[in-house]
């Protein structure tokens, strides 16, 4: 699945939870919390893999 259909698929899901919410708000939510969140994991990995070298 690609980034933008993740994407746009939560956006739907918040949307229907915060209705008060326009769609570029929930969207931009959305992909800030998507990418942070890789971020986060790509570093939880990246210490994982440093500590199994040493």
């Amino acid at each position: 699945m690609k980034d933008d259909d993740v994407i746009s698929a939560w956006t739907q899901r918040l949307l229907t939870q915060a209705p008060v919410l326009s769609p570029e708000q929930a969207r931009d939510f959305v992909r800030d919390l998507y990418f942070a969140a890789q971020r986060a994991l790509h570093e939880a990995e990246s210490e994982a893999a440093f500590d199994r070298e040493e």
